[in-house]
């Protein structure tokens, strides 16, 4: 039998008690691909999770501000003002390696690729680099999982 997902094997996903005990600890959130438009679903999670009382970042060199919050343009940027809880990534799969690769370099606590965002390769590279991961999951539709008071 061949596996169909390569690096699935060397990965250990968040599973539903893990992304709970995320969403509780963390505090600073980088949304990369962030929009400022209101039709655009990172738009819409990126306000779940400012409400919900979380200091999230705007990495997008395409944006000036998201909520009126400044964006910065690369995870770098957004590591100058303390450390990174979370890496929340709204980008195709094809271009989340290089993302993962510079989630390990600023010494974040977690990669989380948003819905429909599946890549092995980009899970091992942030698992191999002490970082915890969820894939193919939204940390607004997970939170409002969570039982009150996060």
């Amino acid at each position: 039998m061949t596996n169909d997902r390569p690096g699935a094997d060397e990965v250990r996903l968040l599973d539903d008690a893990g992304i709970l005990d995320l969403l509780r600890s963390a505090r600073r959130i980088a949304v990369v691909g962030a929009s400022s438009n209101p039709a655009r679903p990172s738009f819409g999670v990126f306000r779940t999770m400012l409400a919900a009382g979380y200091d999230c970042i705007p990495v997008n060199p395409n944006e000036t501000e998201v909520l009126g919050v400044p964006a910065v343009a690369t995870l770098s940027e957004a590591a100058w003002g303390g450390p990174i809880d979370i890496v929340d990534v709204f980008r195709r799969a094809e271009l989340t390696e290089e993302i993962a690769r510079d989630a390990v370099a600023v010494g974040a606590g977690a990669l989380w690729l948003q819905l429909d965002v599946v890549n092995w390769e980009s899970a091992r590279i942030a698992a191999a680099g002490g970082l915890a991961v969820v894939m193919d999951r939204c940390p607004a539709i997970e939170l409002r999982r969570m039982p009150r008071g996060r």
